[in-house]
C-alpha cells in the first residue's frame, strides 16, 4: 500500500506544478493593469504605487513567481484587498462551511443513491426500474439553483421547518438547519449520477458466477447483495464520486449564493467582483489542490476495496 501511495504522490506533483503555475497566471494575464482595475481609474499614482509594491507587481515576472511560490509553500498568500485580513484566515474561516456543506450533500446524496440503485437493479426492467430512472432525468435536468428555490419555497416558505437563507453558527443544530437546503439541493442533483452508475455496475455484477455460486450455497439475498455485489460495484462508484466532489466545489458557488451561505463559493464571487486578486490567487490553487487530493483519496480507497488495482498498477 506505501509503495502504491508513493506512486500515486509522484504522479500527483506535476498536476500540483500545473495548478500552482496557473493561480499564478491570474494576475499576469489579467488585461491592464490590477493595481488600476482594484482602484478604479480615479486612484491617485501614489495609491496605484502602494498597490502595486503590496501585490509585488513592481518585481519582474520571475521575481513575482518566486515571491508566489514561497507564499504558496508557507500558505502566505497576503493581504485581502477587500478584507484587510491574511488571505489565510479569510479563507480559513470560510472552508469550515464549505467543508461542512460539502459533507453534508455527499451524505444526503449517497443516503438517496445507494438504496435506489440496489432496488433499480434487483427489480431490472421493471416499474420500479423504470420510476427510478424517469426520477433521475428529471432531478439531474433540473437546474442546481431551480431545484433550491423549489425546495426553499416548499419546506420553508410553505411548511417553515428550515430557514430560508442565512448561517446560524449559534449551536450544531441551527448549523445543521441552516445547511440542511443547500446540502439537499447538491445531494439531490448529484445523487442520479451516482444512482445510475451504481445500477449499472451492479446489473454488471449480478451475472457473474461468483455470486450464482453465493445463491446456491443459501445465503439470503441480502447477504449476497451487500457483502458480494457491493464490494464489486463499489470501483466505478467511487470514480464518479470523485469527480462529482469536484464538480460540487464549483457548483456550489451558485448554491451558496442561492441560500446566503457564507463559505468559498460566496467568497469567490465577491473577491472577482471586487477584484481581490490575493483572494483569488489563493481560492484557485486551494480548489485544485482540494480536487488533488480527493482524487488522491479515491485512488487509495480503489486499492483498500480491490487489492488488484495495486498489482495492476505497478
Amino acid at each position: 500500500m506505501y509503495r502504491y501511495l508513493g506512486r500515486r504522490l509522484l504522479h500527483s506533483i506535476p498536476v500540483v506544478a500545473a495548478v500552482i503555475v496557473g493561480a499564478f497566471v491570474i494576475i499576469v494575464l489579467v488585461p491592464g493593469d490590477p493595481a488600476l482595475n482594484m482602484l478604479g481609474y480615479n486612484a491617485t499614482p501614489e495609491s496605484l504605487a502602494i498597490l502595486r509594491r503590496d501585490l509585488g507587481l513592481d518585481r519582474s515576472v520571475p521575481e513575482q513567481f518566486i515571491g508566489f511560490l514561497r507564499g504558496a509553500v508557507v500558505g502566505d498568500f497576503g493581504e485581502s484587498i477587500l478584507k484587510k485580513e491574511p488571505v489565510r484566515d479569510v479563507i480559513a474561516s470560510r472552508a469550515v462551511i464549505s467543508f461542512a456543506l460539502l459533507l453534508y450533500s455527499v451524505v444526503i446524496a449517497v443516503l438517496v443513491a445507494v438504496p435506489l440503485a440496489i432496488l433499480s437493479a434487483v427489480k431490472k426492467n421493471r416499474w420500479q426500474d423504470h420510476l427510478m430512472r424517469l426520477g433521475s432525468m428529471v432531478t439531474f435536468a433540473m437546474p442546481s439553483f431551480w431545484l433550491g428555490l423549489l425546495l426553499a419555497l416548499f419546506f420553508a416558505i410553505r411548511l417553515g421547518w428550515l430557514p430560508v437563507a442565512g448561517y446560524d453558527k449559534t449551536s450544531v443544530l441551527t448549523i445543521l438547519r441552516s445547511l440542511t437546503l443547500p446540502a439537499t439541493t447538491i445531494g439531490l442533483f448529484l445523487a442520479p449520477i451516482l444512482a445510475r452508475t451504481l445500477r449499472s455496475s451492479i446489473i454488471e455484477v449480478l451475472d457473474q458466477e461468483y455470486v450464482e455460486a453465493a445463491r446456491a450455497r443459501g445465503y439470503r439475498e441480502s447477504r449476497v447483495i451487500g457483502r458480494h455485489v457491493m464490494r464489486n460495484s463499489l470501483i466505478a462508484t467511487v470514480t464518479v464520486l470523485s469527480l462529482i466532489i469536484g464538480f460540487m466545489i464549483s457548483g456550489s458557488v451558485i448554491i451558496e449564493n442561492v441560500f446566503a451561505i457564507p463559505g468559498l463559493g460566496s467568497l469567490i464571487v465577491d473577491a472577482v467582483l471586487q477584484r481581490d486578486y490575493p483572494v483569488i490567487q489563493a481560492l484557485v490553487l486551494f480548489f485544485g489542490l482540494t480536487v488533488i487530493v480527493i482524487n488522491l483519496a479515491a485512488d487509495l480507497t480503489y486499492a483498500a476495496i480491490d487489492p488488484r488495482v495495486r498489482l495492476i498498477t505497478r
